[in-house]
């Protein structure tokens, strides 16, 4: 096959290639131009899509003896990526921005460039495998080194963007293996610290960095029942289970701590509460999506496991599309879950589908 390899500059997308490349498959690496900073540099650990990643990659890819190019897909990233983060913020929700480039640009804007020049595939480094049913269908599932599993980040996949897909790490049982791999076969970024923190944002202060886009506007911190306790100099600043930096000044009646449990943007107030309050019992979204093929009668309610972080930890429950949205009936609660964050549903290891969570619902009356 013609192959496609997305190149970040890390060690497990150069593995990745490599592996493609011993597979016999005709590959060409291409590193991804996503930052509109000129002169941006990597620091230890934070941020990547730099300068000094392409030139990882670049040194990867000569080493594997493929060619190699650098696609500006700095706009459509800004676009889709960078003003739907700020946008989702300024709204009061939680966004990930690393599901919306997976969604919009790795297996999108690049898939589709890809595809038109005559490619049957894209290969990156996340952890994860692809394997077919009895009946042909491809399923998306977690990896083998379960620490690393990036399974959660590629729920937003469909079946025509998995059989496009390649995931030549999912079947390595430890990122120690892939350093080692890639020691063996001369990579110079076989020790290159992983990457992590939001990539557009490298110094990791997001409340800062927000500043720069959306107005600082002052409004009150309010309980539940709407009553004044303190204000605020900008709702962007606050995150959902939130407790400190609160500056309320004044202890609950019961001398507990408060917690974030609401961010209202139209009325400027952050509402705070009980830590009770924020286990959530159910979770509401009417953008979802299925991985793959999708279950026969999904308005029949289903059992599954439900993830809402990266590296989360999963809960059983239930899930059905009920008047057009997927509601999920979550067996044990979840904490301080907020709208904007992605649920991504599993059956076993397999990933059935995700949803953009609207709504969500707390096991324990704010009020208690």
């Amino acid at each position: 096959m013609r192959v496609l390899a997305a190149m970040s500059g890390g060690v497990d997308s150069a593995v990745a290639a490599a592996r493609a490349v011993e597979a016999g498959h005709d590959v060409i690496g291409v590193h991804l131009a996503l930052s509109r900073m000129p002169g941006t540099l990597r620091t230890g650990s934070r941020g990547c899509c730099t300068i000094e990643d392409s030139m990882d990659a670049q040194r990867a890819a000569n080493k594997l003896g493929i060619p190699y190019y650098v696609w500006d897909f700095s706009e459509r990233f800004k676009l889709d990526v960078v003003d739907d983060f700020v946008a989702e913020y300024q709204a009061g929700r939680t966004p990930n921005p690393c599901m919306r480039c997976n969604e919009k640009i790795k297996f999108a804007a690049l898939l589709e460039r890809g595809l038109s020049l005559g490619f049957d595939a894209v290969c990156t480094g996340h952890y994860a495998s692809i394997y077919e049913d009895e009946e042909g269908n491809l399923e998306l599932h977690r990896s083998l080194a379960m620490a690393k599993d990036q399974s959660y980040v590629l729920g937003v996949l469909n079946a025509d963007q998995l059989a496009h897909s390649m995931f030549p790490l999912g079947a390595t049982a430890s990122k120690d293996l892939i350093r080692a791999e890639a020691s063996e076969r001369g990579l110079t970024v076989a020790n290159k610290p992983d990457s992590y923190d939001i990539c557009f944002i490298p110094e990791g202060d997001t409340r800062e960095w927000l500043r720069d886009f959306i107005p600082t506007e002052p409004g009150k911190i309010v309980d539940t029942e709407g009553n004044q306790l303190g204000e605020h100099d900008g709702h962007v600043g606050f995150t959902i289970g939130q407790r400190k930096g609160l500056k309320i000044g004044t202890p609950a009646k019961d001398g507990k701590p408060r917690y974030v449990l609401e961010i209202r943007p139209k009325t400027k107030e952050v509402v705070v509460g009980p830590e009770s309050a924020l286990q959530i019992s159910d979770l509401f979204g009417a953008r979802y999506t299925w991985c793959g093929k999708a279950p026969e009668s999904p308005e029949a309610y289903f059992e599954c496991d439900v993830q809402v972080r990266a590296h989360g930890e999963t809960v059983p429950a239930t899930a059905a599309i009920v008047d057009g949205q997927m509601h999920v009936d979550l067996k044990e609660p979840l904490y301080g879950v907020a709208a904007g964050q992605t649920a991504v549903i599993y059956l076993g290891t397999r990933v059935l589908g995700q949803m953009t969570i609207d709504k969500t619902k707390s096991k324990v009356p704010a009020s208690a």
